[in-house]
């Protein structure tokens, strides 16, 4: 009885202008489901008080992470204010292996590479429901200079752009919704066939088991009922 088939992971790219909340769905999508792992970055700033060296970002040196791109260690990489950013190839292999889907929180920069890299992954852009959704979520902490926020809105209104060069939209208006949507993608797409293992291993020996039957039923007939 076949109750499921055996798929290959997809990476789950989420991109989205600042302020969105792309990173918030990524990091619930992974604690509340198994199967989903979060992509630690690569980066050459220097870590913020409080963060972790391999948790929040993997810090490394301008030569080492040069390093990385000369080795082809990076599926993609962009410099964004003077600092370098990138995603290890490992971190899209090793899930393959556990066979669990790798989530990227990325620009839409480094989702443009993965575009052309990786074939295979899925790329969903997660617009805010309003410009002033936007605007509250971006001066909620307080944290940024008027400047900077006007800033950001600014690049994300370019990025807006690229949202047709993505393969799903999900509006981030309520966040629990949000996950379950993301988590929706996901599972369809790992029903596609080109994602199943050894699909035409696993037809053909259906159709052998159909050929069985109808050989045997068509010796003895059907049974009196």
């Amino acid at each position: 009885m076949i109750t499921g088939l055996p798929y290959r992971p997809c990476p789950l790219i989420l991109a989205a202008p600042s302020g969105t909340g792309k990173t918030t769905i990524a990091h619930e999508l992974v604690e509340r489901h198994d199967h989903f792992v979060f992509s630690v970055s690569a980066t050459t700033r220097r870590p913020r008080a409080g963060e972790i060296d391999g948790v929040d970002y993997e810090f490394v040196t301008r030569e080492a992470f040069r390093a990385m791109i000369e080795a082809d260690a990076l599926v993609e990489w962009a410099e964004v204010h003077g600092n370098l950013y990138g995603t290890p190839r490992r971190n899209l292999e090793e899930a393959e292996a556990r066979g669990e889907h790798v989530v990227l929180d990325i620009d839409v920069q480094g989702a443009r590479q993965i575009r052309k890299r990786i074939p295979g992954a899925v790329l969903v852009f997660v617009f805010p429901p309003s410009a002033d959704a936007l605007w509250k979520r971006l001066t909620a902490r307080g944290t940024e200079e008027l400047q900077e926020v006007l800033r950001r809105l600014r690049a994300g209104r370019q990025e807006l752009e690229e949202a047709r060069h993505f393969d799903y939209i999900v509006v981030n208006d309520d966040l629990e919704r949000s996950v379950v949507r993301v988590r929706a993608i996901v599972e369809a797409e790992s029903h596609r066939p080109g994602r199943v293992r050894e699909l035409e291993g696993v037809v053909e020996a259906l159709r052998a088991d159909i050929d069985a039957l109808v050989e045997s039923r068509g010796a003895s007939g059907f049974p009196a009922g």
